[in-house]
């Protein structure tokens, strides 16, 4: 599939790499279809979730267990079931970033991560329980911003 995106121009892309959100993302509930794509020197860590169907929809997001090895979503046992896995740990998490300059400015949100079974391309953000993760821990909380961290 040929497709348009906002930060690596017009690539070809596999549809069976295509994620589904069923409900889509938050604040863009009509986007359903998104291409999780690495950015370059990133170390596949710095990831940007581009929509499938809005060239210029794009989100930036990190693998958050490089920045906070202890990171342990946990999601109900009705989202475990709507992505058809028994326990968190069979999926993969991403967390969203607000970039911003500093780097060290930029914006990590570990409350509401993406979560993506891997097998079946079914992918949702949700909103964890508890008060262990926010929605803005800054880069700069993870003592890695001055070496280039992710975002």
């Amino acid at each position: 599939m040929r497709l348009k995106t906002k930060y690596f121009g017009e690539i070809d892309c596999p549809e069976e790499d295509k994620l589904f959100f069923p409900d889509g993302l938050f604040g863009f509930e009509e986007e359903k279809e998104f291409f999780l794509l690495p950015f370059e020197g990133g170390e596949g860590s710095l990831l940007c979730f581009q929509s499938a169907v809005t060239p210029g929809l794009a989100f930036v997001a990190v693998n958050p267990f490089p920045l906070k090895p202890d990171y342990a979503p946990v999601l109900t046992p009705g989202e475990l079931k709507a992505m058809g896995v028994e326990r968190s740990e069979d999926l993969c998490f991403y967390a969203l970033c607000v970039v911003r300059s500093p780097v060290a400015d930029s914006t990590v949100n570990l409350r509401c991560p993406v979560a993506v079974n891997d097998h079946t391309h079914r992918a949702v953000q949700v909103i964890l329980e508890g008060n262990d993760y926010h929605m803005h821990h800054r880069l700069s909380e993870f003592g890695r911003a001055e070496e280039g961290a992710p975002c």
